[in-house]
Protein backbone atom coordinates (compact mmCIF):
# COMPACT_ATOMS: atom_id res chain seq x y z
CA UNK A 1 0.00 0.00 0.00
CA UNK A 2 1.44 3.54 -0.84
CA UNK A 3 2.00 6.27 1.98
CA UNK A 4 -1.20 8.27 0.32
CA UNK A 5 -3.52 5.17 0.14
CA UNK A 6 -2.47 4.30 3.93
CA UNK A 7 -3.76 7.50 4.68
CA UNK A 8 -6.77 7.56 2.98
CA UNK A 9 -7.17 4.25 4.51
CA UNK A 10 -6.58 5.72 8.25
CA UNK A 11 -8.81 8.39 7.65
CA UNK A 12 -11.90 5.95 6.58
CA UNK A 13 -11.29 4.13 9.70
CA UNK A 14 -11.80 7.71 12.09
CA UNK A 15 -15.20 7.98 10.76
CA UNK A 16 -16.63 5.92 8.10
CA UNK A 17 -15.75 2.17 7.72
CA UNK A 18 -16.26 1.32 11.53
CA UNK A 19 -18.30 -1.72 11.15
CA UNK A 20 -19.52 -4.05 14.02
CA UNK A 21 -20.13 -7.73 13.86
CA UNK A 22 -21.37 -9.01 17.46
CA UNK A 23 -20.26 -12.43 17.73
CA UNK A 24 -22.26 -13.56 21.17
CA UNK A 25 -21.16 -10.80 23.65
CA UNK A 26 -17.79 -10.38 21.67
CA UNK A 27 -17.92 -7.04 18.84
CA UNK A 28 -15.36 -7.42 16.02
CA UNK A 29 -14.92 -3.18 15.26
CA UNK A 30 -12.76 -1.80 12.27
CA UNK A 31 -11.60 1.48 12.37
CA UNK A 32 -11.45 1.53 16.27
CA UNK A 33 -8.45 3.16 17.11
CA UNK A 34 -9.83 6.74 16.87
CA UNK A 35 -12.80 8.96 16.15
CA UNK A 36 -16.31 7.14 16.00
CA UNK A 37 -15.13 3.79 16.27
CA UNK A 38 -13.33 3.92 19.36
CA UNK A 39 -16.22 5.69 20.43
CA UNK A 40 -18.42 2.76 19.46
CA UNK A 41 -15.76 -0.13 20.90
CA UNK A 42 -15.69 1.69 24.14
CA UNK A 43 -19.47 1.85 24.53
CA UNK A 44 -20.15 -1.79 23.42
CA UNK A 45 -17.17 -2.32 26.31
CA UNK A 46 -19.78 -0.59 28.59
CA UNK A 47 -22.30 -2.76 27.41
CA UNK A 48 -20.84 -5.60 28.13
CA UNK A 49 -19.20 -6.63 24.94
CA UNK A 50 -15.08 -8.09 25.01
CA UNK A 51 -13.83 -5.85 21.78
CA UNK A 52 -11.95 -6.86 18.95
CA UNK A 53 -10.06 -3.53 17.62
CA UNK A 54 -9.29 -4.01 13.80
CA UNK A 55 -7.42 -1.29 12.13
CA UNK A 56 -4.26 -1.01 10.34
CA UNK A 57 -0.67 -1.57 11.09
CA UNK A 58 0.37 2.19 11.29
CA UNK A 59 -2.60 2.66 13.59
CA UNK A 60 -0.90 0.36 16.73
CA UNK A 61 -0.73 2.98 18.95
CA UNK A 62 -4.13 4.32 18.76
CA UNK A 63 -5.15 0.57 19.18
CA UNK A 64 -2.80 0.16 21.85
CA UNK A 65 -5.12 3.30 23.87
CA UNK A 66 -8.19 1.87 22.91
CA UNK A 67 -7.56 -1.22 24.16
CA UNK A 68 -6.33 -0.03 27.54
CA UNK A 69 -9.62 2.45 28.04
CA UNK A 70 -11.74 -0.96 27.26
CA UNK A 71 -9.59 -2.68 29.69
CA UNK A 72 -10.71 -0.51 32.21
CA UNK A 73 -13.89 -0.78 32.35
CA UNK A 74 -13.03 -4.77 33.25
CA UNK A 75 -13.63 -6.16 29.43
CA UNK A 76 -10.92 -7.96 27.07
CA UNK A 77 -9.66 -6.13 24.17
CA UNK A 78 -7.47 -7.23 21.56
CA UNK A 79 -5.88 -5.69 18.93
CA UNK A 80 -5.82 -6.87 14.81
CA UNK A 81 -4.23 -5.59 11.72
CA UNK A 82 -5.99 -6.12 8.29
CA UNK A 83 -6.73 -3.98 5.16
CA UNK A 84 -10.50 -3.92 4.35
CA UNK A 85 -10.02 -3.76 1.27
CA UNK A 86 -8.56 -7.12 1.56
CA UNK A 87 -10.80 -10.18 1.71
CA UNK A 88 -7.89 -12.48 3.12
CA UNK A 89 -6.73 -10.10 5.72
CA UNK A 90 -10.40 -9.61 6.67
CA UNK A 91 -10.99 -13.10 6.69
CA UNK A 92 -7.69 -13.67 9.09
CA UNK A 93 -8.93 -11.01 11.29
CA UNK A 94 -12.03 -12.82 12.06
CA UNK A 95 -10.65 -16.03 12.91
CA UNK A 96 -8.30 -14.42 15.03
CA UNK A 97 -10.83 -12.41 16.90
CA UNK A 98 -12.44 -15.92 17.48
CA UNK A 99 -9.22 -17.93 18.62
CA UNK A 100 -8.48 -14.89 20.88
CA UNK A 101 -11.59 -13.62 22.73
CA UNK A 102 -13.85 -16.75 22.28
CA UNK A 103 -16.26 -18.90 19.57
CA UNK A 104 -7.22 10.10 -0.45
CA UNK A 105 -9.77 11.40 0.65
CA UNK A 106 -13.07 11.49 -0.75
CA UNK A 107 -14.02 14.89 -1.11
CA UNK A 108 -13.00 15.78 -4.64
CA UNK A 109 -14.95 16.84 -7.94
CA UNK A 110 -16.51 14.15 -9.65
CA UNK A 111 -14.76 15.64 -12.56
CA UNK A 112 -11.37 15.48 -11.03
CA UNK A 113 -11.57 11.86 -10.33
CA UNK A 114 -9.54 9.40 -11.78
CA UNK A 115 -10.09 6.29 -12.47
CA UNK A 116 -7.32 4.97 -9.47
CA UNK A 117 -9.39 7.56 -6.80
CA UNK A 118 -13.32 5.62 -7.93
CA UNK A 119 -11.59 2.06 -7.61
CA UNK A 120 -9.96 2.61 -4.45
CA UNK A 121 -13.22 4.43 -2.89
CA UNK A 122 -15.06 1.10 -4.50
CA UNK A 123 -12.42 -1.38 -2.79
CA UNK A 124 -12.34 0.62 0.55
CA UNK A 125 -16.35 1.52 0.97
CA UNK A 126 -18.07 -1.20 -0.23
CA UNK A 127 -16.02 -4.47 -1.07
CA UNK A 128 -14.25 -3.66 2.43
CA UNK A 129 -18.22 -3.81 4.01
CA UNK A 130 -19.25 -6.70 2.08
CA UNK A 131 -15.58 -8.48 3.01
CA UNK A 132 -16.35 -7.83 6.97
CA UNK A 133 -19.77 -8.41 6.40
CA UNK A 134 -19.64 -11.99 4.51
CA UNK A 135 -16.56 -13.22 6.93
CA UNK A 136 -18.50 -12.09 9.95
CA UNK A 137 -21.86 -13.71 8.52
CA UNK A 138 -20.10 -16.66 8.10
CA UNK A 139 -18.66 -17.45 11.51
CA UNK A 140 -21.72 -16.90 12.89
CA UNK A 141 -23.77 -19.31 10.71
CA UNK A 142 -20.74 -22.21 11.91
CA UNK A 143 -21.34 -20.99 15.43
CA UNK A 144 -25.05 -21.68 14.97
CA UNK A 145 -26.43 -18.88 17.20
CA UNK A 146 -26.97 -16.30 15.10
CA UNK A 147 -25.62 -12.47 15.81
CA UNK A 148 -25.50 -9.03 14.95
CA UNK A 149 -23.66 -7.02 11.82
CA UNK A 150 -23.46 -3.46 11.68
CA UNK A 151 -22.35 -1.16 8.89
CA UNK A 152 -21.42 2.31 8.30
CA UNK A 153 -23.25 3.98 5.94
CA UNK A 154 -23.99 7.68 5.99
CA UNK A 155 -26.78 10.19 5.32
CA UNK A 156 -25.84 10.47 1.55
CA UNK A 157 -26.75 6.82 1.83
CA UNK A 158 -29.88 8.78 1.07
CA UNK A 159 -29.18 11.77 -0.43
CA UNK A 160 -26.31 13.12 -2.32
CA UNK A 161 -23.83 16.18 -1.91
CA UNK A 162 -22.05 17.78 -3.99
CA UNK A 163 -18.33 17.15 -4.09
CA UNK A 164 -19.32 13.80 -2.46
CA UNK A 165 -20.42 12.06 -5.88
CA UNK A 166 -17.89 8.77 -5.51
CA UNK A 167 -18.42 8.70 -1.66
CA UNK A 168 -22.45 8.98 -2.14
CA UNK A 169 -22.87 6.11 -4.13
CA UNK A 170 -20.65 3.78 -2.04
CA UNK A 171 -23.06 4.44 0.58
CA UNK A 172 -25.60 3.78 -1.32
CA UNK A 173 -23.97 0.33 -2.23
CA UNK A 174 -23.68 -0.22 1.53
CA UNK A 175 -27.90 0.33 2.21
CA UNK A 176 -28.74 -1.89 -0.39
CA UNK A 177 -25.91 -4.65 0.56
CA UNK A 178 -27.38 -4.29 4.28
CA UNK A 179 -31.23 -4.74 2.63
CA UNK A 180 -30.14 -7.86 0.36
CA UNK A 181 -27.84 -9.07 3.42
CA UNK A 182 -30.70 -9.03 6.48
CA UNK A 183 -32.90 -10.97 3.91
CA UNK A 184 -30.37 -14.19 2.92
CA UNK A 185 -29.12 -14.23 6.56
CA UNK A 186 -32.79 -13.89 9.01
CA UNK A 187 -32.67 -17.58 8.47
CA UNK A 188 -29.80 -17.79 10.53
CA UNK A 189 -30.88 -15.50 13.03
CA UNK A 190 -28.36 -12.65 11.99
CA UNK A 191 -29.88 -9.09 12.14
CA UNK A 192 -27.68 -6.82 9.62
CA UNK A 193 -28.10 -2.90 10.00
CA UNK A 194 -26.22 0.16 9.40
CA UNK A 195 -26.49 3.23 10.95
CA UNK A 196 -25.93 6.52 9.24
CA UNK A 197 -23.87 9.13 10.65
CA UNK A 198 -23.89 13.21 9.30
CA UNK A 199 -21.20 15.79 10.33
CA UNK A 200 -19.38 14.44 13.11
CA UNK A 201 -16.53 16.37 14.67
CA UNK A 202 -13.75 14.11 13.73
CA UNK A 203 -9.99 14.61 12.68
CA UNK A 204 -11.63 13.19 9.14
CA UNK A 205 -14.08 16.27 9.49
CA UNK A 206 -11.37 18.72 10.13
CA UNK A 207 -9.52 16.90 6.56
CA UNK A 208 -12.85 17.60 4.86
CA UNK A 209 -13.25 20.93 6.12
CA UNK A 210 -9.87 21.76 4.51
CA UNK A 211 -10.50 20.67 1.23
CA UNK A 212 -13.57 22.08 1.06
CA UNK A 213 -12.12 25.34 2.13
CA UNK A 214 -9.82 24.82 -0.74
CA UNK A 215 -13.01 24.21 -2.88
CA UNK A 216 -15.15 27.32 -1.94
CA UNK A 217 -12.66 29.79 -1.40
CA UNK A 218 -13.16 30.11 2.19
CA UNK A 219 -10.67 29.93 5.59
CA UNK A 220 -10.43 26.90 7.24
CA UNK A 221 -13.27 26.16 9.94
CA UNK A 222 -15.58 28.43 7.80
CA UNK A 223 -16.69 25.59 4.98
CA UNK A 224 -17.66 23.18 8.32
CA UNK A 225 -19.09 25.87 10.26
CA UNK A 226 -21.48 26.96 7.46
CA UNK A 227 -22.32 23.11 7.31
CA UNK A 228 -23.38 23.13 10.99
CA UNK A 229 -25.30 26.12 10.83
CA UNK A 230 -27.28 25.47 7.35
CA UNK A 231 -27.99 21.44 7.63
CA UNK A 232 -27.83 20.15 11.14
CA UNK A 233 -31.31 21.05 12.86
CA UNK A 234 -30.13 20.68 16.21
CA UNK A 235 -27.71 23.14 16.13
CA UNK A 236 -24.32 21.47 17.09
CA UNK A 237 -21.69 18.94 15.43
CA UNK A 238 -22.14 15.58 15.80
CA UNK A 239 -19.66 14.14 18.75
CA UNK A 240 -18.61 10.16 17.97
CA UNK A 241 -20.19 9.17 21.09
CA UNK A 242 -23.73 10.20 19.51
CA UNK A 243 -22.93 7.16 17.08
CA UNK A 244 -21.98 5.03 19.59
CA UNK A 245 -25.38 5.59 21.34
CA UNK A 246 -26.63 4.05 18.05
CA UNK A 247 -24.52 1.22 17.84
CA UNK A 248 -25.68 0.24 21.32
CA UNK A 249 -29.00 -0.12 21.11
CA UNK A 250 -28.62 -1.69 17.37
CA UNK A 251 -26.30 -4.40 18.70
CA UNK A 252 -28.49 -4.85 22.06
CA UNK A 253 -31.52 -7.09 22.16
CA UNK A 254 -33.63 -4.42 22.24
CA UNK A 255 -33.35 -4.29 18.67
CA UNK A 256 -34.06 -7.62 18.22
CA UNK A 257 -37.14 -7.02 15.84
CA UNK A 258 -35.03 -4.55 13.74
CA UNK A 259 -33.35 -6.06 10.19
CA UNK A 260 -32.47 -4.45 6.68
CA UNK A 261 -32.22 -0.91 7.80
CA UNK A 262 -29.80 2.20 7.95
CA UNK A 263 -30.71 4.61 10.42
CA UNK A 264 -29.53 8.17 10.56
CA UNK A 265 -28.06 9.83 13.29
CA UNK A 266 -27.43 13.02 11.98
CA UNK A 267 -29.21 15.99 14.40
CA UNK A 268 -31.49 16.32 11.40
CA UNK A 269 -29.03 17.39 8.82
CA UNK A 270 -30.88 14.98 6.21
CA UNK A 271 -34.13 17.00 6.84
Amino acid sequence: MTQCQTLEARQRAHQILTDIAALGRIAFVTGAGQGIGRAIACRLARDGYDISIADIPSAKSKVDDTIQEIESYGRKAVGVYADVREAKQIYAAVEETVDRLGPNLFVKPLIECTPEFVENEVRLNVLGLMNTHIASAKQMVKQGFGGRILGAGSIVSFRTMENLATYSATKFAVRGFTEGAAKEWAKYGIRVNAYGPGIVDTPMWDQIDRVLAEIEGVSIGEAKAKRVKDYIALGRIQEPEDVAKLVSFLASEEAEYITGQTIKTCGGASL
